[in-house]
C-alpha cells in the first residue's frame, strides 16, 4: 500500500506481507496498526453494521461523528466485513487465511475454534501462517470466562496496588497502558515467528495475554518480588529506589525533578541554593536518601515552592538535572514539536483529513508510511472481494484509496 504518487513511497519493512485482522478494541489493533505502518496490507475484519466496538466509544467524536477512539489504532488498514457464522463470509475469511501471512485475534478463548478458525484448523490450509491469539488470561479453561478489560487486569495484576496518592488510594493508569504493552509484545511475537519461518518454512501459533504482559512489565517492582520477597505498595509519586524521583511544588504548579546519580544530587543542591545539602549523611548517597525521603522532600520542596515550575524545568535543566513540568497533552505534542521530533501525521484530504499522533520509529532503508486514513466500515469491501475471486498470485493493489494523502503536520496554530 502507498501514498499518493505511489512510485515514490519508500519500500516498507513489511512490504508484502498480509495480515488478516480479527482483532478489536485496543491490544491487537494497535498491534496491527504497527503492521500497517510498516508496509504489511492490513485487512481489518469487522462486523456487517457494527464493525468494531470503538467505532461507538465516545465522546470525543470528530465533526464527521467518528470515534477518535477507534482512529487512534486503525490506520494503514483496509476495513472488510464478513460474518464468521454466514457460509459465504466464512469462505471468503478462508480464502483470505490461505493468502495471508499473519493473522492477529483477540477474541475469547474458543471462539475461533467454533468458527473452524483456530490455529490448528488453519495450520492445515496454510502451514507458513503466523497466528497471534491475544487473549486477557491466558488461553486455559479456568481463564476462558474472565473478560479482558485493560481496568480489571490493572486491578488484578498489581499496577493499582502500587499506583495512586498514597496506601490505600489505588489509582488505575490514565490510558490503556496494559492493552499498549500487550500489542507491543504481540507485534515483537509476531515477528519472531516471521523471522523464523524464513528458517524453517513453517509458522507458528503466537500467544500473548494482557496479565502475563503487565507482570513482565512492572519490571523492578516485579522482580523486587520474586527475587527478593518484597511487595511493594503504593508511594504516590516517589520511586522504591531512588531519591529524589518525584513532584515537588513550585509557586504555579507541581515540577518533577528526577535525580538518577549522587552528582546530579550535588549539582540540584547547588541550584536549589542548599549545597550543604549533598554533603549531609542523611543524603550523601542514594540509599540514605531514599532512607531519609521525608526529610529530603521537606528540605527540597521549601525551596521550589518559591519559584514557578518553568524557572525550575530551565534552570536545573541548564545544570543538567532531569527536571520538567507536568504538561497536558496539548503542551506534549508542543513540546515535541519545538523539538524537531514532527509528532503529528495528517491523513486524508479536505473533509476527510484526521491528524494523528505517528509512529514514533525510524527506520533510515525503510521508514514507516502513512497510505490510509481510518476506514469507514466496509470501506474496501468491492476491493478486497475482488482479490479474493482472483488468481492466487495476484497482489493487493497498491493505489492508495481515495483518502490518503498523508504528510507530517507541523503543530503550528493548530496546537
Amino acid at each position: 500500500m502507498t501514498d499518493a504518487g505511489s512510485q515514490h513511497q519508500p519500500f516498507g519493512a513489511l512490504t508484502g506481507i498480509v495480515v488478516a485482522d480479527f482483532s478489536r478494541v485496543l491490544a491487537a489493533p494497535y498491534a496491527t496498526m504497527l503492521f500497517g505502518d510498516l508496509g504489511a496490507d492490513v485487512i481489518k475484519i469487522e462486523r456487517p453494521g457494527l464493525g468494531d466496538d470503538t467505532r461507538q466509544w465516545g465522546p470525543p467524536f470528530t465533526d464527521d461523528h467518528e470515534a477518535t477512539y477507534f482512529m487512534s489504532v486503525n490506520r494503514n488498514k483496509r476495513s472488510f466485513t464478513a460474518d464468521m457464522s454466514d457460509p459465504a463470509d466464512h469462505r471468503n475469511l478462508v480464502e483470505l487465511i490461505r493468502r495471508a501471512d499473519v493473522l492477529i485475534e483477540n477474541f475469547r478463548p474458543g471462539t475461533m475454534a467454533r468458527h473452524g478458525l483456530s490455529y490448528d484448523q488453519l495450520a492445515a490450509i496454510n502451514p507458513r501462517l503466523v497466528y497471534c491469539s491475544i487473549t486477557g488470561f491466558g488461553a486455559g479453561e479456568a481463564a476462558a470466562a474472565l473478560p479482558g478489560y485493560d481496568l480489571l487486569v490493572q486491578a488484578v495484576g498489581g499496577l493499582m496496588s502500587v499506583t495512586g496518592p498514597g496506601p490505600g488510594q489505588p489509582v488505575k493508569v490514565g490510558v490503556a497502558l496494559v492493552d499498549v504493552l500487550t500489542g507491543l509484545h504481540a507485534a515483537v511475537g509476531v515477528l519472531a515467528a516471521l523471522r523464523a519461518r524464513e528458517t524453517t518454512g513453517r509458522g507458528q501459533l503466537v500467544e500473548v495475554n494482557l496479565l502475563s504482559t503487565l507482570l513482565s512489565s512492572m519490571v523492578n517492582q516485579s522482580v523486587g518480588y520474586t527475587a527478593a520477597g518484597s511487595v511493594p505498595g503504593i508511594i504516590g509519586n516517589r520511586h522504591p529506589s531512588i531519591a529524589p524521583y518525584q513532584l515537588f511544588p513550585a509557586s504555579d504548579q507541581p515540577v518533577v525533578i528526577a535525580v538518577g546519580n549522587d552528582r546530579q544530587f550535588a549539582q540540584l543542591c547547588v541550584a536549589l541554593g542548599i549545597p550543604e545539602l549533598a554533603k549531609d549523611p542523611r543524603f550523601a548517597t542514594n540509599p540514605a536518601r531514599v532512607a531519609h525521603i521525608e526529610e529530603l522532600d521537606r528540605a527540597i520542596s521549601t525551596q521550589t515552592i518559591g519559584q514557578t515550575a518553568g524557572h525550575w524545568y530551565r534552570t536545573l535543566s541548564a545544570c543538567g538535572v532531569p527536571c520538567g513540568p507536568v504538561n497536558d497533552i496539548a503542551d506534549a505534542f508542543a513540546m515535541a514539536n519545538d523539538l524537531g521530533l514532527n509528532p503529528l501525521v495528517t491523513l486524508g484530504a479536505g473533509n476527510d483529513a484526521v491528524r494523528l499522533p505517528a509512529n514514533p520509529i525510524s527506520l533510515s532503508e525503510t521508514p514507516v508510511s502513512y497510505t490510509r486514513r481510518p476506514p469507514r466500515l466496509g470501506q474496501d469491501a468491492d476491493e478486497v472481494s475482488a482479490w479474493l475471486h482472483g488468481p492466487t498470485a495476484t497482489k493487493l493493489p497498491k493505489h492508495p484509496d481515495h483518502h490518503s494523502n498523508s504528510k507530517h503536520q507541523p503543530m503550528g496554530a493548530h496546537s
